[in-house]
């Protein structure tokens, strides 16, 4: 990026404003139109990538940010299938994250607005605030105390955003403690450390645990650096730089320390995030090359093992299976192709493939929880793109893909089995039998908590 300030009456600051000849790569072509979750949701060409784009071109002319303008880029869920669209190579992710960060410097939101973003960005991003929450948010699942507030309606009345939290709250379960370092199993490929995550981390530990089995299985030692902060893909995607930034020099100096060939990561979103260093702290001094060689070393666990060339056992899995491409896997990281290979592998696993792939399925990171109606949309366009495979069980690389489609499902009445790529591996690696695979992808930790209440609230709701 030429990495010029915008023109004299800009609407910007000179602090990494969206690039003017990034703006004008784009040709309003428009094949980014269908591929667009939220313009294939409402049709409106200011809720497309090329009609943001024409918001922030009216920014470096001058025009200011008014309650519409901020309202069209907010909608934006950052999803970069317009990125994958593009034939002219537009970096809408560039543009949409220098045009976010702006706006959390330069405008000031409704003051209900503002307060569900502090409760949010102070919450997801501190693995050791999300672990102190773990213990009442697992009492309040063992008591039932979420079907009763059900059935009185106080759930209801609760603000959209919070009912989104409570919602999406995945079953709790025993949180296994990682050795810091794991042996590989046979001769030492490479040497890996693992990213854990916040959410990856306090809600999905199983996710974790199954990572360091099969990467041990696949001839990788394994260090897990302990006291681990946020990678700031959260800060990051949501324009709040400084924090971001923080968070990513943070992560710098714990892998440097362990020393490793790779560093792996099991959320589509961190990952995504990791490889991204090099352009957020391009200018920072001291940091630049840094970051350059953390990036240089990120992959997705598929990715690795892909690399790599699988070697461990792999048993017989009989079982029909729905891969959901996380946005942040497929469109931001290009990584399709290895998960299914991997997948197929297994003796036994059909897989089948969803319809409009490329759309979103509402998480998004925080977007499920700031916009909350929206998101719903997309979260039960993609549930019935699934239920339409007619697979036994749905697979997804990210914590909010997992969360969104199945709690999707279970309000919809129609609840099925979701694994992370990584726990069907481990399960044919360990010779599980089918069965219980899905019984522990439905009911087992991480899953929905009750579909019961989610379905009565649903028909409340509709009547």
């Amino acid at each position: 990026m030429p990495g010029s300030g915008p023109p004299p009456g800009s609407a910007f600051d000179q602090h990494h404003p969206p690039d003017a000849a990034l703006i004008s790569d784009c040709v309003h072509c428009g094949f980014c139109l269908p591929t667009c979750p939220t313009y294939v949701l409402w049709g409106e060409e200011m809720d497309s990538p090329r009609g943001r784009i024409d918001i922030m071109k009216g920014g470096l002319r001058g025009d200011a940010f008014d309650a519409n303008s901020v309202r069209h880029l907010d909608q934006c869920l950052g999803c970069m299938a317009c990125v994958t669209a593009c034939p002219s190579g537009v970096q809408y992710d560039k543009l949409i994250e220098a045009t976010r960060a702006q706006l959390e410097r330069r405008v000031k939101r409704p003051r209900g607005e503002r307060l569900v973003r502090r409760m949010v960005y102070s919450l997801f991003p501190y693995p050791r605030r999300l672990k102190v929450v773990r213990g009442p948010l697992r009492a309040y699942q063992a008591t039932r105390l979420n079907r009763l507030l059900a059935r009185t309606g106080l759930l209801g009345k609760l603000p959209e955003s919070l009912q989104a939290m409570e919602a999406l709250a995945p079953k709790l379960g025993r949180v296994e403690k990682l050795p810091e370092r794991t042996p590989a199993a046979g001769t030492k490929r490479k040497t890996v450390g693992l990213l854990t995550g916040c959410v990856q981390g306090t809600f999905f530990p199983d996710v974790n645990a199954a990572t360091v089995r099969v990467l041990a299985a696949e001839g990788c030692e394994v260090v897990v650096p302990p006291r681990q902060s946020c990678c700031g893909a959260l800060s990051a995607h949501a324009g709040r730089e400084p924090e971001a930034l923080a968070f990513a020099k943070r992560v710098i100096e714990t892998f440097e320390a362990a020393d490793v060939d790779a560093v792996v990561v099991n959320a589509a979103g961190c990952g995504s995030n990791l490889k991204d260093f090099a352009h957020q702290l391009r200018d920072e001094p001291g940091w630049a090359e840094r970051a350059k060689a953390l990036s240089a070393k990120a992959r997705d666990v598929s990715e690795l093992i892909d690399e790599l060339g699988p070697v461990a056992s792999y048993q017989p899995l009989t079982v029909t299976v729905a891969y959901q491409d996380a946005c942040h896997l497929g469109h931001a990281q290009g990584v399709r192709a290895q998960p299914r290979r991997l997948l197929r592998t297994i003796p036994g696993i059909e897989l089948r493939e969803l319809t409009e792939p490329e759309i979103c399925c509402g998480s998004a990171g925080t977007y499920n929880l700031l916009h909350p109606e929206p998101a719903r949309e997309l979260g039960e366009r993609k549930a019935n793109a699934v239920l339409a495979t007619g697979a036994q069980l749905m697979v997804t690389a990210n914590p909010g893909c997992w969360m969104q489609v199945a709690t999707t499902l279970a309000r919809m009445g129609k609840r099925l089995p979701v694994a992370h790529t990584v726990q069907v591996l481990d399960a044919a690696i360990r010779g599980v039998p089918v069965e219980d695979v899905l019984a522990a992808a439905l009911d087992g930790p991480g899953t929905v908590v009750s579909s019961k209440s989610t379905v009565e609230r649903k028909k409340k709701k509709d009547k």
